[in-house]
């Protein structure tokens, strides 16, 4: 009976420990099939890399795009320099007439007040040829001009009168000894308290020209002829100035710019 016992209880160990066995090499056997999987992963991380590098190449055509924006608008605005700044009286300094109003700068205007002239003028080297000046002009109270302005040909100035002689008379004064009132120049026009009045004046080598609201108004021949100022406290304004003569007038848009001949 002993013996069989044994015989018995030496067979229950062995079965166990085979069993013990038998686990330890399953569990390494999914071990090892997991590992290779691994791998896998880094390959992922450089699929998505080489996906973001054509993504970054698109920047300088946007670039491209920004310059050429910027080249269009300098081309656009036709060679024009402000001349006011909108806000101060910055390149201009008040002509010291006699009898003069105040002048201030308010909303992007310069108010010549009420006196018997008041004016500004260009404290910079002014323009003498193929040129033009293009600025708005408003009467804001009274009868008489309001945005007259002094310029250049060659060395010699003269001044584009602006509603004087009681209001409508517009010309060129002087040529040859004659005044806006009394040369081939002086025209009569109907101009509204408050409303603004867009003015351009071009000189060349023959010619001053000038339009009110695109309209061509003067157009004259000074080559060969006398020009200069009418006597009297408008040479003040010389060589380049805007003036106005009892009147509260207004200024805005001043710009220059150079021309090679007439229009």
């Amino acid at each position: 009976m002993k013996t069989r016992f044994l015989q018995a209880f030496l067979v229950s160990v062995l079965i166990i420990a085979c069993g013990f066995w038998f686990t330890g090499c399953c569990c390494c056997k999914k071990q090892a099939t997991k590992e290779p999987a691994q791998t896998v992963k880094p390959e992922a991380k450089n699929q998505q890399t080489s996906e973001q590098k054509p993504q970054q190449s698109a920047q300088p055509t946007t670039q491209v795009k920004q310059e050429g924006m910027t080249q269009t608008k300098k081309e656009d605005d036709g060679g024009w320099e402000p001349m006011f700044d909108g806000q101060t009286l910055y390149g201009w300094e008040v002509i010291n007439y006699p009898g003069k109003g105040e002048v201030t700068v308010k909303d992007g205007q310069i108010i010549l007040g009420m006196g018997y002239m008041t004016g500004i003028r260009w404290t910079n080297e002014p323009p003498h040829m193929n040129y033009e000046v293009e600025y708005e002009a408003m009467r804001v109270d009274s009868t008489d001009f309001f945005g007259s302005l002094t310029f250049l040909v060659n060395t010699n100035p003269c001044t584009f009168i602006l509603g004087g002689w009681g209001g409508g008379t517009v010309g060129i004064s002087s040529l040859d000894d004659m005044d806006a009132s009394e040369n081939e120049t002086s025209k009569f026009m109907n101009f509204e308290n408050g409303k603004w009045y867009k003015v351009r004046v071009r000189v060349t080598e023959s010619k001053i020209q000038v339009w009110i609201n695109n309209e061509k108004i003067i157009d004259v021949v000074h080559k060969g002829r006398k020009v200069s100022l009418r006597p009297g406290d408008i040479e003040l304004s010389a060589p380049f100035g805007f003036s106005t003569w009892s009147t509260t007038g207004a200024l805005r848009n001043i710009r220059i710019r150079k021309v090679s001949g007439p229009e």
